[in-house]
């Protein structure tokens, strides 16, 4: 993920929907983008709801033109307006509810000025790969990592399961997540007072379709 083959289209997007205004960063982690944005010229802020992981980004070169507020993405607010607020890598997903998604997208519209844009990056439910019957979707299967998401269909939720194998060593994670469709997200925004103005298939902005694994939105503040 930190491969500029990725993190340079990444980082065009980002920077040309910001223009000549400030970017906010939902979940900044450990700067991943926000630093290569930040550097590229754009005023950088983040939003962060762990400590120890903003702690690894401020010791990097450059965290000091970013400010960071430790906070959850749906409520923390921050001064100022941004021409863009963005959400990256499924990261929405880690919002368990409808409503605390629901009130992402409204504090995204709360941080915009009028006219600004929220992006997201989410994967697609993978539904079509299931079986009748069956919950699980296998992502990787590799000498050394397994990596499959396991489906609740009825409540909209998904637990990702990873192990590792090396050198005789074996480790395992897993981490819960509620997806939504395409046309949910556009419900939430609209709901905000955000309207769709793009949907790609990647940060290439390859063309959204029934075969897309990903998405990348962008809704408009009215």
């Amino acid at each position: 993920m930190f491969d500029e083959s990725v993190l340079g289209p990444t980082v065009d997007l980002l920077a040309d929907l910001a223009g000549d205004g400030g970017a906010l960063e939902f979940a900044i982690g450990t700067g991943r983008v926000g630093l290569p944005l930040s550097r590229r010229g754009v005023d950088v802020a983040g939003i962060e709801l762990s400590r120890p992981m903003a702690d690894q980004m401020m010791s990097k070169p450059g965290a000091d033109e970013i400010a960071v507020t430790i906070g959850d993405m749906a409520t923390t607010r921050v001064d100022g307006e941004f021409s863009l607020v963005y959400l990256v890598f499924n990261t929405i997903t880690n919002l368990l509810t409808q409503d605390a998604q629901v009130e992402c997208f409204r504090n995204a519209a709360r941080h915009l000025r009028p006219g600004g844009v929220f992006l997201i990056e989410v994967l697609v439910p993978r539904l079509r790969r299931l079986q009748p019957g069956e919950r699980y979707v296998p992502f990787d299967v590799s000498d050394d990592h397994l990596g499959f998401d396991e489906y609740d269909v009825v409540n909209q939720m998904l637990v990702s399961h990873h192990y590792w194998v090396s050198e005789g060593r074996s480790e395992k994670w897993q981490s819960p997540h509620r997806f939504a469709w395409p046309a949910e997200y556009d419900l939430m925004a609209r709901i905000a007072g955000m309207k769709l103005a793009e949907r790609w298939a990647d940060w290439h902005r390859q063309p959204f379709t029934s075969d897309s694994t990903s998405h990348i939105s962008v809704w408009q503040k009215d």
